[in-house]
């Protein structure tokens, strides 16, 4: 039988027993209506949870660091790794940079970071990332960080500085929030990293500079705030790959996720 007959015989049943229940002075049981019952009306589901922190779309050069510094003291971190294809870095972020500190750890966990890529790679001196090669999903407004140049932090191989725009147009060394770069750097000689630092150096550093490497030249310049503690290798990947040799930039994308590890 069809499915519409059998409904219709069904139907007709339900008529007849009607009728004899009438007849027979017995009471009705309430009918549920034909079909499916009333769903109960669709609910909005409930926004997401504020991220803790500041609004990095609102932040500006004259508010970010009395915001950030609140934000360090209320969700401290000191270890970030950095996750690409060619292998992980594991970075020490410097306790007497707090501004820097905290805007990394912020963005870090905003997931700004992981929208972005080495974007300029220029050989035996550094990488630098916090670019994108696409549209940003997430908002984010370019305020600028106030110097924090220490004569401990110096630009060793290994050491993770943020970038700014030069002195002419930038005659604070303000950093940028979101571009940062790796040093790479050669090894010099004693009166080689003398000559090319940009302040005085102690013994310690020129020794660094000659058994380790590095950029002396940038010293005193721009704002040094961590270190890689575990995968130098593969910022000496990075430093290898192939780039256009117009604005450095890698032909093929080196991506990163940053996580707040410590």
């Amino acid at each position: 039988m069809c499915e519409i007959g059998a409904a219709f015989f069904t139907f007709c049943l339900m008529q007849v027993s009607t009728a004899l229940k009438l007849a027979a002075g017995l009471p009705l049981a309430v009918l549920a209506a034909c079909g499916s019952a009333d769903k109960p009306a669709a609910t909005a589901p409930p926004p997401p949870p504020k991220p803790a922190g500041p609004d990095i779309a609102a932040l500006t050069d004259s508010t970010a660091p009395a915001a950030l510094l609140a934000y360090g003291r209320q969700y401290p971190g000191s270890e970030v790794l950095f996750k690409t294809r060619l292998g992980t870095i594991r970075v020490h972020l410097f306790d007497d940079t707090p501004v820097h500190k905290a805007n990394f750890l912020l963005l870090a966990r905003r997931g700004v970071f992981d929208e972005t890529v080495f974007n300029r790679v220029v050989k035996d001196f550094a990488v630098q990332g916090g670019q994108t090669s696409g549209v940003r999903s997430i908002h984010l407004r370019r305020y600028r960080l106030p110097a924090e140049i220490r004569p401990q932090h110096f630009h060793v191989k290994g050491a993770l500085g943020m970038a700014r725009y030069d002195d002419e147009i930038n005659p604070g060394h303000l950093s940028s929030n979101t571009d940062f770069y790796f040093v790479v750097g050669q090894k010099l000689a004693p009166y080689q990293s003398k000559a090319a630092a940009g302040r005085p150096l102690s013994p310690a550093q020129v020794q660094a500079y000659a058994t380790k490497g590095g950029v002396p030249s940038l010293d005193g310049k721009y704002t040094v705030f961590g270190e890689v503690v575990e995968g130098q290798d593969v910022v000496d990947k990075i430093n290898k790959v192939k780039v256009d040799p117009g604005d450095k930039w890698p032909i093929e994308d080196v991506a990163m996720k940053v996580e707040v590890v410590k």
